[in-house]
């Protein structure tokens, strides 16, 4: 499996971004258009994972109130259990440190907490609903998330195909 990444910013043609968030979102858990795709979409850059030239993850990577926050992690369901979610929230928190950030945001679904606690995420604040799904609030603070490298990472989602 040959894997491929790339980043699209907002202004770009985002049909292989809709083509792992509309499955993800929109079909598995009834997320409506209108919801799904805002305002952020057009300020984010966007994060795609091709497997032998197919999109198959996505994710992305925006500031708002001075803070930078990511979200729309996604994966197709056939291709979970391949680490793709980590390759992508990790590349997401790379390109945000590159930055400068600090530390970095996200709304999180609240069955997926564990996850990103593993990741080094903390969460912080009540749950609250968006979309008729729980949130939950977490920061990942620069330095302290999981080290696994990319290239590992890589190496592990292609031989899992």
């Amino acid at each position: 499996m040959e894997l491929t990444v790339k980043w699209l910013a907002g202004s770009d043609d985002l049909t292989d971004v809709r083509r792992v968030r509309d499955p993800v979102f929109i079909g598995e858990q009834g997320i409506a258009p209108e919801l799904e795709y805002d305002a952020m979409d057009a300020m984010a850059e966007h994060l795609v994972i091709y497997a032998d030239g197919q999109p198959v993850a996505a994710g992305r990577l925006y500031q708002k109130d001075g803070h930078y926050m990511f979200g729309r992690v996604s994966v197709l369901p056939e291709h979970r259990g391949k680490h793709f979610g980590i390759l992508v929230v990790r590349q997401l928190l790379a390109r945000a440190y590159r930055a400068g950030a600090p530390e970095v945001h996200i709304h999180a679904q609240a069955y997926l907490e564990g996850f990103y606690r593993q990741l080094g995420f903390t969460p912080y604040g009540d749950p609250f609903d968006e979309a008729g799904i729980v949130h939950i609030s977490m920061v990942a603070v620069r330095g302290k998330h999981h080290e696994l490298s990319d290239k590992s990472l890589l190496a592990k989602a292609t031989r899992e195909e």
